[in-house]
């Protein structure tokens, strides 16, 4: 299940740095998750001061 970057998200960009996947970008504002490459393995939840990146 693919993870998705909730509004509490500080744009620190640990998550992105995180994802071997390399479905994490800067958006708008905060992170976004590309769901079509995110394999829902939960490292970029693992790194997140803030606790953004949950399952969908």
């Amino acid at each position: 299940m693919a993870y998705k970057i909730g509004d509490n998200c500080i744009n620190c960009g640990a998550c992105a740095a995180e994802c071997p996947q390399e479905a994490i970008s800067e958006g708008d504002g905060k992170h976004v998750i590309d769901p079509d490459k995110c394999v829902g393995c939960g490292a970029c939840a693992g790194v997140c001061p803030v606790g953004a990146p949950a399952e969908e």
